[in-house]
């Protein structure tokens, strides 16, 4: 559906809650006990498709709403002959309005609560986690923290209720501890936190459910977040005509590729020609133009070991990318000094960061590109507090430099300044090695020599990368993936 791609902070999502019960004069609204039912029918159908066999199932229980659903699916697990345990981290004699109910007709129906948590742990063939929901505003401790480690140390499925227990909705960080589900059911609005960081760890595979909230209560709220998607990429590739020559396909420059480090712009450059630009030209230290030249003889490569572009091939270009194998000597600083105030397109990434907080520049023509690493350098604080808050952070990318920010990681994020924050739904752990990120410079910025505005140009591009390491991935696997091994694939990607 058009809004599961819409993605909500927690207070968006109990606002759309209260919507969808209030009702408009179209519509006479949802009980609240109505939507926990759906919820709770959601996840058991969920189950009984996804896990068949299962003949004991054990439901962790909390405070909230979320215990609610955790009690109602217990209860139709009872009716349908499960063996069912259910263990509660509170006295349910705190609960109230919904969630009380639900648990009265649990008893009702003949359950039960275990005593012994780890004995029902060991002998679930399913666990269901409903002890938290998108509320939590501290870290886990105590029992909270010791059951999430239990449940984590085993290898039982687990499936989460809304959002997997420790998790932060918003951010996707840890809050001291947190499920690793298999499964997270999701109901009425899809959470931010669960696209982006440490979430990508802890969420498993993420089924939305609407409960049958109709769509006019979506369009109340103005998401915070967006999910990229197959769709929207396909729609925005341009088609070229019988007639087109590679002087309309544009001209990229890549900068870099310092003493040692010549790697670098030849997977740049190469990335760059398989995303459809019509030329590139490369500048790098003298004494890999040979090198250069054998990896990729399509490009046109200037030796430069004294540090100046020449002007010719300035005005000669449409998109400037530096900053791969750039370095961070003089040679390496002369050149980005040049470049920054170039009146180009820009794709500044890796090394180019490293020399960006010297000056002050307007990046209004720019994409940036930094890694959690260079972020957290680019704001002046430690990478975990960089990380602690993605979606924080890359605002404050933006307000400080004014360029369009990718800020990478597990669940990129894209922003530029207008509308929610994009996020990047595809990619896999193997893209965790070298060269990654200068295949995606050279992506992102033949996008923009050919002539896709600069936010477009970022979020293709990172879509491309992911989707053309995701399709190398189901051919050989994760580990020992290189970045070269996605050229192939960003043809056949961008060609779909």
């Amino acid at each position: 559906m058009f809004y599961s791609h819409r993605l909500y902070s927690a207070q968006q999502s109990r606002e759309l809650d209260q919507l969808a019960i209030k009702g408009d004069a179209n519509d006479s609204g949802i009980p609240s006990y109505t939507l926990m039912q759906r919820a709770a029918n959601a996840v058991a159908d969920f189950y009984q498709l996804q896990f068949p066999q299962v003949h004991s199932l054990l439901i962790l229980t909390g405070a909230g709403n979320n215990a609610g659903d955790g009690y109602l699916i217990a209860k139709l697990a009872i009716e349908q002959g499960c063996d069912v345990s259910v263990f509660s981290l509170i006295d349910p004699c705190h609960l109230k309005d919904d969630a009380e109910q639900a648990y009265l007709e649990w008893v009702d129906a003949g359950g039960e609560f275990t005593e012994d948590v780890n004995d029902a742990l060991h002998n679930a063939d399913l666990i269901i986690d409903a002890m938290l929901g998108t509320g939590l505003k501290r870290d886990l401790d105590g029992e909270w923290f010791d059951v999430v480690e239990s449940v984590n140390e085993l290898d039982t499925p687990v499936i989460a209720v809304d959002i997997p227990s420790g998790l932060n909705a918003d951010t996707g960080a840890v809050m001291g501890n947190a499920i690793i589900a298999d499964y997270s059911v999701c109901f009425i609005s899809l959470k931010k936190g669960l696209f982006t960081g440490q979430a990508r760890n802890h969420c498993g595979e993420i089924i939305f459910n609407d409960l049958q909230v109709p769509a006019s209560v979506y369009s109340e709220i103005n998401e915070e977040a967006h999910l990229l998607s197959d769709e929207e990429l396909s729609s925005q590739i341009q088609e070229r005509t019988a007639c087109t020559h590679k002087g309309e396909t544009g001209h990229l420059l890549i900068v870099g590729g310092n003493k040692g480090m010549c790697g670098a712009v030849i997977l740049a450059a190469q990335a760059a020609l398989r995303s459809g630009v019509g030329r590139v030209s490369v500048v790098t230290r003298s004494e890999h133009v040979t090198a250069v030249l054998s990896a990729q003889p399509e490009v046109m490569v200037y030796g430069v070991d004294e540090p100046v572009i020449p002007d010719a091939l300035l005005q000669n270009v449409d998109v400037i990318a530096i900053g791969p194998g750039l370095g961070r000597d003089e040679w390496s600083r002369r050149l980005f000094e040049q470049v920054l105030y170039q009146e180009h397109y820009k794709l500044l990434d890796a090394d180019a960061l490293y020399h960006l907080p010297e000056h002050a520049a307007d990046l209004s023509d720019a994409v940036i590109t930094p890694h959690p690493g260079e972020a957290a350098k680019l704001l002046g604080i430690d990478v975990l507090n960089e990380e602690q808050d993605r979606f924080q952070s890359i605002k404050q990318l933006y307000e400080e430099y004014n360029a369009v920010v990718v800020l990478k990681g597990a669940g990129t994020l894209i922003y530029d300044g207008q509308g929610p924050v994009d996020i990047c739904p595809f990619g896999n752990p193997g893209m965790a090695t070298a060269g990654m990120g200068d295949v995606l410079s050279g992506v992102i910025a033949a996008l923009m020599a050919q002539g896709y505005e600069k936010e477009e140009a970022a979020r293709m591009g990172v879509c491309l990368h992911s989707q053309a390491a995701d399709a190398a991935v189901a051919d050989s696997g994760q580990i020992g993936l290189v970045a070269s091994d996605l050229l192939p694939y960003l043809r056949q990607c961008i060609n779909f």
